[in-house]
């Protein structure tokens, strides 16, 4: 047959690039063998699909899932199904799910460098940039070492005060008459004033302007609305080409702008103080507003660049406001449920007499700490993360029929963990690990033998960098909340139930009464 020049190039060039891509195929074949071989790996038996090239099968059932607001527990019945490490597929990405705490403890520390959270940045980028939440290797190494100076212990020890003041704000809204109120709502408005405190120097105050139309109330509803389009963003993926929120690039740019103004503050006020001293003329300490050290200037004190505080900026008020609203959250739901823990806590704050609690007193009170693990335990904020690996590598269980053999990872595929079915396994913590108990951890046993088992904050390099200020705040809240009410009664009828965002709230919010 007379074929045209131009088709014969074309045919010739196909017929090179599919030789070429068999003998990759067939190399990189023979390399994964030897690999496994050598690491004594075996397949992971068990796989939640039966379509082996889109997973289509799984679709409807997770949809219904989400849909009655279940997919944790869904999730948590599949390891019960098929064991504590499985496969799955989700359209074109290839998945290993995991609640094996060696394996987590391998992906997050001791094989951290074969990981990478880089399917994140695209979902987050136009909301917090590139900064500590959403970028790897040495951007993220950088962004840690920038942030980690403003959470020593004394920045936390000096923040009380201000915790103090946010709590007057709070238990001036809360009805003394036994009224039902959604402390949830609340949470998120006290820790957005908290986080922006400790973050800018200056609170924006929602819980004081609550009734009340400003910038610093549409900030919080812009920041809300944004923190929903990541969500979005992640679910649609490559998607997003096609895809526009309009209401969301309006809601980035808004909450950018507004944290901004506070960069331009503090490089201002740095550059000042750093003229006055080469004047020779006396100035305060750095980073410091009416005697306290500011984040935003402990920033500016170490680099100039106003993106990269700015996003730095983002990254934390992110995990600031949510990680510990959803906490305290869940946490007073579960209390309202339980009469008997919230009368147990009131007699451990007795000695305090109704007085803040300072720094030491605050880390003295055990069952405090112990609800607040327990909390931590049964309803995670982070329930699920997961990592992608950037080179072929093992986890040390999952293979083979029992699970116990070493199991292979291609470059390229998703390893997922559930912090949520992990915290709730019976091998790990009992016949009733599905029940709020806080007294498990109150000989400190249980967190010793567990390590890898319990992971309300993540761990390795990337171990939550505010977790003792995130603590501390909760605690706070806590030991004022049970000092001003005698009792707190559940006006939710129901069991608790999961609402995914980007933490685990209670779906149908913290309904309680307070009782004087």
């Amino acid at each position: 047959m007379d074929f045209p020049p131009s088709i014969w190039v074309l045919l010739v060039g196909a017929l090179v690039y599919t030789s070429l891509h068999l003998v990759f195929c067939i190399q990189r074949f023979r390399q994964r063998r030897h690999f496994t071989s050598r690491h004594g790996c075996q397949p992971i038996a068990k796989s939640f699909n039966k379509d082996p090239f889109l997973g289509l099968d799984t679709l409807p059932s997770t949809i219904r899932a989400i849909q009655k607001h279940r997919i944790l527990e869904r999730n948590r019945e599949l390891f019960h199904v098929y064991g504590n490490t499985f496969t799955n597929r989700e359209l074109h990405r290839s998945m290993i799910l995991t609640i094996e705490p060696e394996n987590i403890k391998t992906i997050l520390s001791i094989n951290f460098q074969d990981y990478s959270l880089r399917y994140r940045l695209e979902p987050f980028k136009p909301l917090l940039g590139q900064g500590i939440f959403n970028t790897d290797g040495e951007h993220w190494a950088a962004s840690r070492a920038l942030i980690r100076p403003s959470f020593a212990r004394d920045q936390v020890i000096a923040d009380l005060s201000a915790l103090e003041e946010l709590i007057q704000d709070l238990l001036a809204l809360l009805p003394r008459d036994g009224r039902t109120v959604d402390l949830q709502e609340l949470f998120f408005l006290y820790t957005i004033d908290s986080a922006t405190g400790f973050l800018f120097g200056k609170s924006i105050h929602t819980l004081r302007n609550e009734q009340s139309e400003n910038k610093s109330t549409g900030f919080a509803e812009a920041f809300a609305y944004a923190q929903r389009a990541v969500l979005v963003r992640g679910m649609l993926g490559a998607l997003n080409a096609i895809y526009r929120d309009r209401r969301a690039e309006k809601c980035n740019r808004m909450c950018r702008d507004f944290v901004r103004q506070f960069v331009d503050e503090a490089v201002e006020a740095t550059q000042q103080s750093q003229r006055q001293k080469s004047g020779g003329e006396k100035t305060s300490e750095t980073g410091s507003a009416k005697g306290k050290r500011v984040f935003s200037h402990e920033l500016a004190s170490r680099t100039s660049d106003k993106e990269r505080i700015l996003d730095e900026l983002m990254s934390v008020l992110l995990a600031g406001r949510d990680t510990t609203a959803s906490l305290l959250g869940n946490l007073f739901f579960m209390l309202a449920k339980n009469p008997a823990i919230w009368a147990k806590l009131r007699r451990e704050v007795e000695f305090l007499q109704n007085r803040p609690p300072t720094y030491e007193e605050l880390n003295s009170l055990k069952y405090v700490e112990c609800c607040i693990k327990e909390s931590l335990r049964l309803h995670p904020v982070v329930p699920r993360n997961q990592r992608e690996a950037t080179r072929d590598t093992v986890l040390p269980l999952g293979g083979g029929k029992d699970g116990l053999f070493p199991a292979f990872v291609p470059k390229g595929t998703l390893v997922a963990y559930s912090v949520y079915a992990m915290h709730r396994r019976v091998d790990l913590y009992g016949p009733d690990a599905n029940e709020f108990r806080p007294e498990r951890w109150e000989d400190g046993t249980l967190q010793r033998q567990l390590r890898w088992g319990y992971l309300p904050f993540n761990g390795g390099p990337r171990i939550c960098i505010g977790q003792r200020y995130a603590l501390t705040e909760a605690s706070y809240v806590l030991v004022r909340m049970v000092q001003e009410f005698r009792r707190l009664e559940s006006r939710d009828h129901g069991p608790w139930e999961e609402s995914r965002g980007l933490t685990l709230c209670s779906r149908n919010g913290t309904l309680v009464g307070l009782i004087r």
